[in-house]
């Protein structure tokens, strides 16, 4: 329904509000936020949204979204024109809180490809509105990982420094390397722990996604 508002000059029709998952994306334009709600009400619409989760495969199989791909962000760094080529409808990425997925963002948007949603929150947000998930194993979350390793290792140095004091720069090292994690936005520590067999889970490689991904682009045309 169109709003009409009488001004000065004349009469002014307004057209209504369009959702962020339907908003077009100009291509100098960097990504949309979409909210777990709306994504949700997109996805139920039948609209054709390709929902992309760059968590680690085992952060991937313990929750994610029904119907998400799971495209992990180092891996998509290194096949990104590949994964370009089939990511051809609204992309929404997809991480734990929406770190990641800023990240892979602005990966595509480097390669050229703009049309690009981030959700909200992450699946954090989406959990917090209880809203339908596949669940598997449970995993700890890394930044939960990175807190036990970071701490142990400063706790057992304080301790251990008092029988060798040098170990006292290790509990240094390991708070300046948490102080420059926050400076960047990145955490080395969290991307060698997401390369334990722990976190990996299942096989991830870029053949059997894309593989995935031409499937279901070929499904879809089929039933329409």
């Amino acid at each position: 329904m169109y709003d009409i508002e009488d001004t000065p000059g004349g009469t002014f029709v307004k057209p209504p509000p369009i959702s962020p998952i339907e908003r077009p994306l100009m291509t100098e334009s960097p990504a949309v936020t979409v909210d777990p709600n709306s994504l949700h009400e997109s996805i139920d619409s039948g609209k054709n949204v390709r929902i992309i989760d760059v968590r680690t495969p085992g952060q991937f199989e313990t929750v994610h979204i029904r119907g998400a791909y799971n495209v992990p962000l180092d891996l998509l760094r290194e096949h990104r024109d590949e994964f370009c080529a089939h990511f051809d409808e609204n992309v929404v990425l997809v991480c734990r809180s929406g770190q990641r997925a800023g990240q892979a963002e602005q990966t595509l948007r480097e390669a050229g490809l703009f049309n690009l949603h981030i959700l909200d929150g992450g699946m954090l947000a989406w959990e917090a509105a209880s809203l339908p998930v596949n669940r598997g194993a449970e995993r700890w979350d890394l930044d939960r990982q990175v807190r036990l390793v970071a701490g142990s290792l400063v706790l057992s140095s304080v301790l251990g420094s008092i029988a060798v004091p040098k170990l006292k720069w290790l509990a240094a090292g390991i708070g300046g390397g948490l102080t420059l994690a926050a400076l960047s936005n990145t955490c080395a520590m969290g991307m060698l722990l997401s390369k334990l067999p722990y976190n990996r889970g299942a096989s991830c490689d870029a053949q059997s996604i894309v593989a995935q991904l031409v499937e279901s682009k070929t499904e879809r045309a089929e039933r329409n």
